[in-house]
């Protein structure tokens, strides 16, 4: 029985260190305390999340209590994984705004009747100094250097500050005080439950399995989806813009989102009817199946049929979009799609032939075009606006 279900749990490429232990708690014929951990960095949450969030879900269906831990101590020390410089600090206010978003959407995905949620304020808000001296003492800066992202700052001389090492001994720490039997985490957090570990050890405690996530990658099909990138797909999006943002990414990252999102393999036929179906599954799965319906219907008449007068698209005043193309079309995104491009992503969409307006395709970066009220200015594929 406990080998059926750690083949449920190893859906969706996950890495369990280590197996054999997880198989020995689950002979315990108990619910295991399942944790993971989320730092409200900003006010929404995305598909990038929902993989930690749905896997937390799938152990609350086989029994288990899952644990969300809500970081408003660690939010503002902020996580170094995977960075390449140090992340801005927060506000406590800024953070608690935050959570609160993190806290309503987060029950999208899990039973908020079978959901514990803590926040490691709740122990770091009350320590003192000396506590955090002996908390330090525990570990080691050998072990803390061990770290990729910090050993690469180092050698590119790169500025590592100090309360960054702070962030795998209080990530650490929440598993103790939780007394979690799983954490779940991408695999960019592999070194900090690693430090979770050791310390329930030290605590004298059955150590914690590490559960290794796959990163999802943003629309982008590069960069892990981030906020501060504009390349995500948030859980609170319009059905018309998730249903959108799906349709924009490539036939290659497509496959990677079955995988990641469905634990399924794209199904076969033509690539854009897989992508429409999985937009579909997206937009059920965070809206309805009636809103699924009307966004693929809304889609296919901005696009498929051509119909763009009549589709409901975004409205970008005409007075916002700057003298040139390049800057209209960085600006038609932010506005229309709260989506950033850089000057030179839109320079390549114009010489590539991807931006249109009145039916033409535009292929002049340096263009000054003069822009009416009703205009639609449409920006690559499954993307256009209207300009008032």
């Amino acid at each position: 029985m406990a080998s059926e279900v750690i083949q449920q749990i190893k859906q969706g490429y996950t890495q369990l260190i280590s197996e054999q232990e997880l198989q020995q708690k689950l002979t315990e014929n108990r619910p295991l305390r399942v944790k993971l951990g989320v730092d409200p960095t900003a006010p929404d949450l995305h598909l990038g999340h929902s993989v930690g969030l749905s896997k937390l879900r799938q152990f609350q269906d086989l029994g288990h209590q899952a644990v969300l831990v809500i970081g408003d101590f660690t939010t503002m020390v902020g996580d170094p994984s995977g960075r390449s410089s140090t992340r801005p600090v927060l506000t406590h206010e800024e953070v608690l705004a935050n959570a609160e978003t993190y806290r309503i959407q987060a029950f999208k995905i899990l039973d908020p009747e079978r959901t514990e949620m803590v926040w490691n304020g709740d122990w770091f808000g009350k320590m003192t100094f000396m506590e955090v001296i002996r908390l330090n003492s525990r570990v080691t800066l050998q072990q803390m250097l061990q770290r990729d992202d910090f050993r690469r700052r180092i050698d590119e001389e790169s500025p590592v500050f100090l309360h960054e090492l702070q962030y795998p001994v209080m990530q650490g720490w929440d598993s103790v005080m939780i007394r979690a039997d799983v954490e779940l985490g991408g695999t960019d957090q592999l070194f900090n439950i690693m430090v979770g570990r050791a310390l329930q050890k030290e605590h004298g405690q059955a150590q914690q399995i590490a559960c290794l996530l796959p990163i999802l990658e943003g629309l982008d099909g590069v960069q892990k989806m981030s906020k501060s990138l504009g390349n995500y797909v948030g859980l609170t999006d319009s059905p018309d813009s998730m249903f959108g943002k799906i349709m924009s990414i490539s036939d290659q990252l497509m496959t990677r989102y079955y995988e990641v999102l469905l634990n399924e393999s794209t199904p076969a036929g033509h690539p854009m009817e897989a992508k429409k179906l999985l937009a579909s599954r997206i937009v059920t799965r965070f809206h309805d199946a009636p809103a699924a319906k009307r966004a693929l219907e809304e889609f296919e008449t901005r696009f498929s049929k051509r119909d763009l007068d009549s589709a409901e698209l975004p409205q970008v005043q005409l007075s916002s979009l700057g003298n040139d193309l390049v800057s209209a079309v960085v600006t038609a995104y932010a506005l229309g799609f709260n989506l950033t491009r850089s000057r030179g992503d839109a320079r390549r969409l114009i010489e590539q032939g991807s931006v249109q307006w009145r039916g033409q395709k535009l292929s002049d970066p340096k263009a000054r075009l003069s822009f009416q009220p009703g205009d639609i200015l449409k920006l690559d594929k499954t993307r256009a606006v209207r300009l008032v």
